[in-house]
């Protein structure tokens, strides 16, 4: 079954935005599943409800900050990917920059972990700085590709 896991920052501003994605998804019939900002050092493979993942028990606090919006797929086929982007798109979603899929390999990494590769994937790709600590303001989270 396909799953998105979602993690957004705390902005009002955003609501709607987060309104109109979630409405694209629930049309497409996908599952939808927050990541709170206390799951942030959960693994993806937990979040994403696959077998052999659990809880954890120890928490470190303070929790690391995720500063913009995070897209995670699971269970997509490429062409179900390119139809739920389109749908983003036609619904007027602004973009995303931070989208991954689920694999083999990133499902032990901490969601934390996850974005930290994809900001430092981003940013190569555009020919930004990579430096994955650089905490971006509002105006850069909402540049980049959906």
């Amino acid at each position: 079954m396909e799953l998105v896991l979602y993690f957004g920052a705390e902005d009002p501003e955003m609501k709607k935005n987060v309104m109109m994605m979630k409405s694209v998804l629930v049309r497409m019939g996908v599952r939808i599943r927050n990541v709170r900002p206390d799951q942030v050092m959960e693994t993806v493979g937990y979040l994403a409800g696959m077998p052999g993942f659990e809880e954890q028990e120890e928490r470190q606090e303070p929790f690391p900050v995720i500063p913009e919006q995070m897209l995670v797929m699971k269970g997509f086929s490429g062409s179900r990917i390119d139809t739920l982007l389109y749908q983003l798109r036609r619904a007027g979603v602004p973009k995303i920059a931070l989208k991954a899929i689920v694999t083999e390999h990133n499902c032990g990494w901490s969601f934390y972990k996850l974005y930290e590769e994809l900001c430092q994937e981003h940013r190569m790709m555009t020919g930004q700085e990579t430096d994955p600590s650089r905490q971006q303001t509002k105006g850069d989270a909402r540049d980049g590709g959906l």
